[in-house]
């Protein structure tokens, strides 16, 4: 009886003893975790006094995605013997420069995917990769200050495809009249005076007119997260349809070094681009192209998306 109590006593000292030091290493990785905090409260707050330092601020990030596969003799799908694949790249980049009186922002942002879908069966198909996204988008900004918030500026802005028909169409923005920037990441274009000149080749729907711009930019890097979103919207005074926009949203996490894990999504309304397409389309058919007019083609959102390996520099 006094070897089964004095068991007892020990099992019981030693599960008190473990669980005071399970107790006391969780009260010191929690003092840990605030001293780690408190470190990176500092350095932030650091990183915020350079960033408000005058000069060029640099910067890029963008996202690889690919997804390859290959079936020989599947039976259970459609096509047995194929060949697939998506490739994809996107790339943001910025160029600041901020003074006393005076700023000057550049952005570009590039999206560019192939696909491919080849039936090993079918010789008549085609077995190379094909443009999917074609993006290319560059803006600049200069400013002069009326305040800490408020500045007149004149923006120029540049869209087309590189891939596939390029500057056809392409479009060239450029107007004067204000920017505000009510936080230190956040820029708000407004220019009621602005010509919107759409390049293309031939005969087509596409039309410059003067309008109004208006851009709004957030471009922010919190730790390991570097986030950006574009907005910029043309409104023409002649026409609605003359009018468009476009909405890019990129994410990044880095999870080692420069590399992690991105996303980026995109939106776009133009009826433009929508009665140009439909009017290809109908080439070579019992349509007549001509009757496809602003009319009867709706003016569908575009959208893309792109997840995958994510780099910064």
């Amino acid at each position: 009886m006094k070897k089964i109590i004095l068991l007892l006593v020990i099992a019981l000292c030693t599960m008190s003893t473990y669980a005071q030091t399970e107790e006391e290493l969780k009260a010191l990785k929690a003092t840990k975790l605030d001293s780690i905090a408190a470190i990176q409260a500092r350095a932030n707050a650091i990183q915020a006094q350079i960033d408000a330092l005058p000069g060029w601020k640099k910067g890029a990030f963008g996202t690889i995605g690919a997804n390859l596969s290959g079936f020989d003799k599947w039976y259970s799908q459609g096509t047995p013997n194929v060949s697939s694949g998506n490739i994809g790249a996107t790339l943001n980049a910025f160029a600041n420069l901020k003074e006393e009186k005076y700023f000057w922002r550049n952005n570009l942002n590039v999206n560019l995917q192939w696909v491919k879908f080849d039936d090993k069966t079918t010789d008549t198909d085609d077995d190379s990769f094909q443009e999917s996204t074609d993006v290319f988008n560059i803006q600049s900004l200069y400013g002069y200050k009326l305040s800490e918030k408020l500045a007149v500026s004149t923006l120029g802005e540049y869209r087309t495809t590189v891939l596939n028909n390029f500057n056809d169409p392409g479009y060239l923005d450029i107007g004067i009249g204000g920017t505000w920037t009510p936080v230190e990441n956040l820029v708000v274009v407004f220019h009621p005076l602005n010509y919107n000149i759409v390049f293309s080749n031939g005969e087509s729907v596409f039309e410059s007119s003067l309008g109004a711009k208006i851009v709004a930019d957030y471009t922010r890097k919190i730790g390991k997260v570097n986030f950006k979103s574009n907005f910029s919207t043309f409104q023409s005074y002649d026409s609605s349809n003359l009018s468009n926009f476009t909405w890019i949203n990129s994410f990044g996490y880095t999870l080692w070094k420069n590399i992690g894990v991105g996303f980026e999504f995109g939106l776009r309304g133009n009826h433009q681009e929508a009665v140009n397409f439909a009017q290809t389309q109908a080439e070579g058919t019992m349509i007549d192209p001509a009757t496809l007019t602003f009319d009867n083609v709706d003016n569908d959102l575009q959208s893309y998306w792109l997840l995958g390996l994510n780099y910064s520099f």
